[in-house]
């Protein structure tokens, strides 16, 4: 199979879909999904390297789950619940990590975030995990440890929006092509890493761990010009 990487156009990224998640970071809840776009080239994949973080940039960690797209999807309905399986190849485990501080400033301003969620490594996956192995995405576990402590461990059953109306909300304003990566929210315990520390992350099915699922990766200062500065 080719690169997760090389046949993904875009990373759709799901915000607040955990209610413990949007109280620890103060947010409002949302009416209706919400989501933001990761570029590919911010994907890291198994092997591929540490993670980087750029100078001046407060590092912070979300666990998630993510769907690799087999079909594409426009105006998908969001009451067709196996036609929203059927439409996944696969999964991951994802870690969407976040430039804390810049984001911050940029909510505060009303900018954009893309340089918060977009700079390269800042888009972990683990290998591919067959559809067959997650009889049912809203009933496995997510694990995030930092130096071998847990910081975040909660099931999917506690997303506010469940994926066939994640797939419905994104296609009806963009289309989803296949190969693409939804990231479909954090649960609680989000926060920050330093360069030096090892992240890992993983998923259980019925307490089973998988290990296509599993994440191990350091991280490290990222070289070259870019310094945080107030926009």
């Amino acid at each position: 199979m080719a690169s997760l990487r090389s046949r993904c156009s875009k990373v759709l990224a799901i915000g607040r879909n955990y209610a413990d998640h949007i109280t620890e970071l103060n947010n409002a809840r949302p009416k209706q999904p919400f989501f933001f776009l990761k570029p590919p080239s911010s994907i890291l994949e198994r092997g591929g390297g540490p993670v980087l973080c750029p100078k001046g940039v407060k590092l912070h960690y979300e666990v998630e789950l993510g769907l690799v797209m087999g079909k594409k999807l426009r105006d998908f309905d969001a009451n067709d619940s196996q036609g929203a399986i059927d439409a996944i190849a696969g999964y991951v485990v994802g870690i969407d990590m976040t430039a804390r501080n810049v984001q911050d400033e940029a909510k505060k301003k009303g900018l954009p975030w893309s340089t918060a969620k977009g700079f390269d490594t800042f888009t972990v996956l683990s290998d591919f995990i067959p559809r067959a192995k997650i009889p049912d995405p809203h009933e496995v576990e997510l694990y995030l440890s930092i130096n071998d402590a847990i910081r975040q461990q909660d099931s999917t059953n506690l997303m506010l929006f469940r994926i066939p109306r994640l797939l419905a909300h994104i296609s009806e304003i963009m289309t989803i092509e296949e190969g693409d990566v939804v990231l479909t929210g954090t649960p609680k315990g989000v926060g920050s890493v330093q360069v030096g520390e090892k992240m890992k992350a993983g998923i259980k099915v019925q307490g089973v761990e998988l290990d296509e699922g599993k994440i191990d990766v350091d991280v490290a200062d990222r070289l070259g010009p870019y310094v945080y500065k107030e926009t």
